[in-house]
């Protein structure tokens, strides 16, 4: 039920009731939102150093909580950077990652720990990028130098990183998504925003996400405008690809339409994943959303063959395909959608995350 709850948080508008229920999240919210604003200053006024690496530093990251798309633009990046000729290993704290014996998630050859070690974000990077070592921990710093000293790489990209603080950056990049912008403009826990919004100011560049057509978000990327009106606003949208198995089968887009399934997320924003879904021509007879970055149970897997009796298949998103790859699915089979970040904007984002190098 809780998870219902948290819904709210994303809406802008919210009924008397549920404001009502969030009080005391507000009250909570006043020392939170202190403690962060002290710190950033500490850090601006130089009382608190950042330390920087010998090379250019890319940061992916959002000023608000849940899934903004740092996963699949990382990715994208990082495909990208290494078709130029630039090679670059990617940094992630490994958020819900337990029991890892050390920094290595991929070496750009082997994935060297399983998602329950590593994280299920920086296991999904380990995946889908080949040559590119993907390194986890809350020292980004020294993870930083160990990367440059094994696999003597360009440059580093630094998966959720617009709050670490504590590592210099070259380029600041902030997602946000165009479906939710900042819930209520309120700070956690009462909101989703993790710092005030007045620190947009700390980014070089903006990317507005989950944009089907630029036009579509001229009231949100106008209000950037006028809270960061030195950073340019990008756009970016999700490529469906088709479905993808566990053992790597395929399911083409062609074969999609029609097709009946339920709908199996645990991510913040279970909404348009759905849409997604129904783009590619698929029905969904049933959806089972479950909270962002959630640790799939035996119930749960009961619960969802349940709930998928009679269709043509379960889909999942990559993020949950990871963990749910090793539990036993029969009929219908289990699938994950399979997406690309773009950028519309694509050449001239890719000139500017190049002027670092």
């Amino acid at each position: 039920m809780s998870w219902r709850i948290d819904q709210f948080l994303y809406q802008k508008e919210k009924p008397f009731w549920v404001k009502v229920l969030l009080f005391p999240l507000y009250l909570l919210s006043l020392p939170y939102g202190g403690v962060v604003r002290i710190r950033t200053l500490l850090y601006s006024k130089g009382i608190l150093n950042s330390k920087r690496l010998p090379c250019p530093v890319i940061s992916i990251g959002n000023i608000t909580v849940g899934g903004t798309g740092k996963t699949p633009l990382v990715i994208t990046l990082a495909k990208e950077l290494m078709d130029r000729g630039i090679s670059v290993a990617v940094m992630s704290r490994g958020y819900k990652g337990k029991g890892s014996t050390g920094p290595f998630v991929s070496d750009g050859k082997t994935v060297l720990l399983s998602p329950e070690e590593s994280g299920d974000e920086p296991f999904q990077m380990a995946k889908a990028l080949k040559g590119v070592p993907v390194l986890i921990g809350k020292d980004r710093f020294t993870n930083g130098q160990l990367a440059l000293e094994r696999f003597g790489v360009r440059g580093l990209l630094l998966d959720d990183g617009y709050q670490h603080l504590q590592l210099h950056r070259d380029l600041d990049i902030l997602l946000i998504d165009s479906q939710i912008g900042f819930g209520d403009h309120d700070l956690l826990p009462r909101g989703i925003l993790r710092e005030p919004l007045h620190h947009l100011h700390r980014a070089h560049l903006l990317i507005l996400t989950k944009v089907e057509h630029p036009e579509a978000c001229r009231p949100l990327e106008k209000m950037l405008q006028e809270l960061h009106p030195s950073s340019p606003v990008f756009h970016s949208h999700y490529e469906t690809r088709g479905l993808i198995g566990p053992e790597g089968e395929r399911e083409e887009l062609p074969s999609l339409k029609g097709k009946k399934v339920l709908a199996v997320s645990g991510i913040a924003n279970p909404h348009y994943f759905s849409f997604l879904l129904k783009k590619c021509g698929m029905e969904i007879v049933r959806e089972m959303a479950f909270p962002d970055h959630h640790h799939f149970t035996p119930k749960d897997l009961i619960s969802i063959q349940e709930n998928a009796k009679g269709l043509d298949w379960i889909v999942t998103t990559e993020k949950d395909m990871v963990k749910l790859r090793n539990m036993r699915f029969g009929h219908p089979p289990l699938r994950a959608l399979d997406i690309e970040m773009k950028i519309w904007e694509e050449e001239e984002f890719y000139k500017r995350a190049m002027e670092v190098f």
